[in-house]
């Protein structure tokens, strides 16, 4: 399968879709909560969201499903559980760069001062 290249930076629900997954496989419902955890709130995704973005995702390669599946006595079988690929956490590591060099240069005009970070 060829991936796509990206070269634009990626949505809000795709940016913390892939945070949500950097340390662990996640089923949907606990990347919804994660998400929401993780943006302080301010992203809240439905089904439909989350799982239109997770096709794409899958399609373009950034996350692939999990096969190795928790003990179903603790699990229900019907899940999917997500991960990262490689190409996935590249493009995560860009973003965060891309964010990291914004905030520098955002430092440097003075750009921050009374804003919490």
């Amino acid at each position: 399968m060829k991936q796509k290249q990206y070269r634009q930076t990626l949505t809000p629900s795709v940016f913390y879709i892939l945070l949500a997954l950097y340390n662990k496989e996640r089923h949907g419902y606990e990347i919804m909560k994660q998400v929401e955890y993780a943006s302080d709130g301010k992203i809240k995704m439905g089904p439909g969201t989350l799982y239109g973005s997770i096709k794409r995702m899958l399609a373009d390669g950034l996350i692939e499903e999990a096969y190795e599946r928790p003990d179903p006595e603790f699990d229900d079988e019907r899940r999917k559980y997500y991960r990262l690929t490689e190409f996935g956490r590249k493009q995560l590591s860009m973003e965060l760069k891309r964010y990291g060099n914004a905030i520098k240069l955002a430092r440097l005009k003075n750009l921050l001062l009374g804003l919490e970070l």
